[in-house]
């Protein structure tokens, strides 16, 4: 069992994200924490430029409130967070911060363009200093 479990979900694609949560409830112990964390690509200096100025607040309001819907019920004490950036990235600084044993995350089946830049869970994996279980 784990005491501090980072669960990074794509709200994109709502129900991966229940299924990780619900074998994060299973694998954590009963004083244990899961971190829920959902990460907002950066949007291109290009394109911010022609989106109203508060986008970013917005996009951040709604996935906090989305997040926390998936989180509702249960017995583990779940966090949830929002973060800015490479997605991989700021994976890897949350278990970093937390000092997560276990990162979970979902993948979906490689494409091409996998295999020349490499997907989030891929990164991940390869630079975690802790377990990591990807779920397909």
């Amino acid at each position: 069992m784990y005491k501090n479990i980072v669960v990074a979900v794509d709200l994109a694609h709502g129900e991966a994200g229940k299924a990780l949560l619900e074998r994060a409830r299973a694998l954590v112990d009963a004083d244990g924490t899961i971190r829920l964390l959902h990460v907002l690509e950066d949007v291109p200096s290009y394109i911010a430029a022609e989106l109203p100025r508060d986008l970013n607040e917005r996009r951040q309001a709604e996935a906090k409130v989305e997040l926390g819907v998936l989180a509702e019920g249960g017995n583990p004490t779940i966090l949830t967070e929002v973060r800015s950036g490479a997605a991989s990235g700021q994976i890897l600084q949350l278990a970093e911060d937390t000092g997560a044993d276990l990162i979970m995350i979902a993948s979906h089946r490689p494409g091409l363009s996998d295999y020349f830049i490499g997907s989030t869970a891929a990164r991940v994996v390869r630079h975690a200093q802790c377990s990591v279980l990807i779920s397909r």
